[in-house]
């Protein structure tokens, strides 16, 4: 029985004032109300005081985690004008705290360059804060006020005489908004270091100060700006020449104002593309004009300069982009005074005139850095040489592993047990380790929505292999061939995934953990989709089963283990500790580790791109010194190592 509609006239209609709006729907403004968007607010706050540095009038940002949940934000720039607004008859402070699209870089004029356009940073900061304090320190005196929830609980106070010059935002997130309210230090060291790479010479520090923290403090200061962003990043692998490239152009734009464009990149002996763009300063994650002006360059002067340089006949395929860019590791930044950005979270640059202005600095620069260098020149055409003929292989390699058609699902792998559902939101696959387990698995799954993809041995490492080898792996094409989205830039389509979820299911002992980070890492390279779209889970099976009378009990770590222990008493019970999930039994796998209403999964999430492939690149590259750095580093933390 369908429920009698209310009536729909004009006292339906909900006028949300003020910051209202941004409380009522907090996910339109800042992405999320979970971790992502918690440290957004952050964000916000940094990206103002990174836009006075950009302008020139701030060289140092401090940035502080306290007690409570407090997170502080101090810049030396000019300070938030704080005179009587005529318009708004309020300071000109409680106007950008408290009023969406308001602030000072709509004119073009108080800032030149700017990341926050959109001018709902700072206030929608405000409206999702249980409370924010402001101190501002202009013309030799400190002023405050104090906001809770968006509103302030007073006028502007003249404080008292300071030589200090600039802004200090203290605030605590609201957890009646919030999923979580507890700020993690990596997560903000990561996007700080990128802002100090991005900005040369600014001084960038985060401190941990509260009480139950170690008390680490970071600094972030480069001059060498991106340049030395892109020896960062390549630091773990052999590079095909000692310096990266670093171009420089300000053109013109055919719909008028300012555009900066740096670009620095430098080419590896690896197999992957490793590009990262901004646009003032904010990190596209989905790339946009820049990014797409940068490589249609990339490829058009490497094409012309082989052929003028005689590297390339006329009958000659000619380089395509993924030839040019194997192996490439760049930063692109532009900075220009009206960025079009799709989206509040700023994802995507989409200013169309940016895409040919980018295009023609690149080539210009670049095609002057070949004539200079020829000697690079000439190894960066012989790494693309030699990509151009593996793509030949890849393709036809490429051509076993497309997704087929519903017409065609007999040629799904012969090992994958398919569940019965064909709809993805439904349909989970494992990719177990062994057939053992896969032989368990396949016994206690749920067959209407559970898919089984026994693997056998280790998949390939990726990091170190061209990509006709890994097309040519066994397990990689079996893989591919269950997912259906096919592979790489050209041909993933997330549209065509089988199964919502992608479950890695492994023993816990040392191979298993190799065989989780050897699947990451491909899924990562090669269909980070997957990733980013939140596809992929790790199981969790007990690393132990107690029996105490005819009862079993799963411990999932020594923790619960010993907790069970000393309330039934070790001389009662019978402890079994797991090495591999087929030691377990198709109902004791079914009840601990598959079955939905009881088991534990850890989805997969890409938080920081730039550590994720730094890490990555360590882990799986050729170098080993880091690897051996890094297990050394890390070694007083692992737990349950079973070799």
């Amino acid at each position: 029985m369908n429920p009698v509609p209310k009536k729909y006239d004009a006292e339906s209609i909900q006028v949300l004032e003020g910051l209202e709006a941004v409380r009522k729907r907090p996910s339109m403004y800042i992405g999320s109300t979970s971790e992502t968007g918690l440290h957004h607010l952050v964000w916000e706050v940094v990206d103002n005081s990174v836009d006075e540095a950009q302008a020139g009038f701030c060289t140092r940002i401090d940035v502080r985690l306290l007690d409570g949940d407090v997170v502080s934000v101090r810049d030396n720039g000019r300070g938030i004008p704080i005179e009587m607004h005529a318009k708004m008859k309020k300071s000109a402070l409680e106007v950008v705290m408290t009023t969406l699209h308001a602030g000072g870089k709509f004119d073009g004029e108080a800032y030149k360059v700017s990341g926050g356009l959109h001018g709902v940073g700072v206030s929608v900061v405000n409206a999702l804060s249980e409370w924010l304090e402001v101190e501002v320190c202009k013309d030799g005196w400190k002023y405050r006020q104090r906001y809770e929830r968006g509103a302030p609980t007073g006028h502007l106070e003249k404080c008292c005489p300071t030589e200090q010059v600039g802004t200090l935002v203290t605030f605590r997130p609201d957890d009646q908004i919030f999923e979580t309210t507890e700020f993690s230090f990596d997560t903000l060291s990561k996007r700080l270091r990128e802002l100090a790479f991005l900005n040369s010479g600014l001084m960038i520090t985060l401190s941990d100060e509260r009480a139950e923290a170690s008390g680490k403090r970071h600094e972030f200061c480069y001059d060498g700006g991106i340049v030395t962003f892109v020896k960062f990043l390549n630091q773990n692998r052999h590079t095909l020449h000692p310096e990266p490239i670093f171009i420089r152009r300000e053109p013109e734009l055919e719909e008028g104002g300012t555009l900066l464009v740096e670009c620095s990149f430098q080419y590896n002996t690896g197999y992957q593309e490793e590009v990262f763009a901004f646009a003032n300063n904010i990190n596209t994650v989905d790339g946009g004009t820049h990014l797409t002006g940068f490589r249609s360059a990339l490829t058009r002067i490497l094409n012309d300069y082989a052929a003028a340089a005689g590297m390339m006949k006329k009958s000659d395929e000619p380089f395509s982009g993924n030839d040019v860019r194997e192996g490439l590791t760049a930063v692109v930044s532009v900075k220009l005074s009206n960025p079009q950005f799709e989206g509040q979270t700023k994802a995507r640059l989409g200013n169309r005139d940016v895409k040919g202005a980018v295009e023609s600095a690149v080539y210009s620069g670049l095609a002057q850095y070949l004539e200079e260098n020829k000697a690079v020149a000439r190894r960066i055409l012989q790494k693309c040489q030699e990509t151009s003929a593996a793509r030949q292989a890849a393709r036809r390699a490429r051509e076993l592993t497309r997704r087929k058609s519903a017409l065609e699902t007999a040629a799904l792998p012969g090992k994958l047990a398919d569940c019965v559902v064909t709809d993805p939101a439904q349909a989970e696959v494992f990719l177990v380790e062994g057939d053992s387990a896969g032989g368990s698995a396949k016994q206690g799954r749920d067959r209407q929505t559970q898919a089984v993809l026994p693997l056998r041995g280790k998949i390939l490492n990726v990091e170190k292999a061209p990509l006709h080898r890994i097309l040519n792996n066994a397990e990689i094409k079996t893989i591919v061939t269950a997912l259906g989205t096919g592979i790489g830039e050209d041909e993933f389509e997330i549209a065509r995934l089988r199964y919502g979820r992608i479950i890695i299911m492994s023993d816990a002992d040392v191979d298993g953990a190799h065989i989780r980070t050897l699947l990451l890492t491909f899924f990562y390279r090669y269909m980070p989709g997957l990733i980013s779209e939140g596809h992929v889970f790790i199981a969790q099976p007990p690393l132990f089963g107690i029996r105490h009378g005819k009862a079993v009990k799963y411990a999932f770590n020594e923790k619960e283990r010993d907790a069970f222990l000393s309330e039934i008493g070790e001389e009662k019970a019978m402890v079994q500790r797991y090495k591999g999930l087929g030691e377990m039994n198709p109902e004791q796998l079914w009840a601990t580790t598959m079955n939905p209403e009881t088991r534990t999964l850890l989805r997969v999430r890409l938080e920081d791109a730039v550590e994720a492939s730094h890490t990555f690149s360590i882990l799986m590259g050729d170098d080993v010194e880091p690897r051996r750095a890094f297990i050394q580093r890390h070694a007083a933390e692992v737990r349950n190592l079973d070799v």
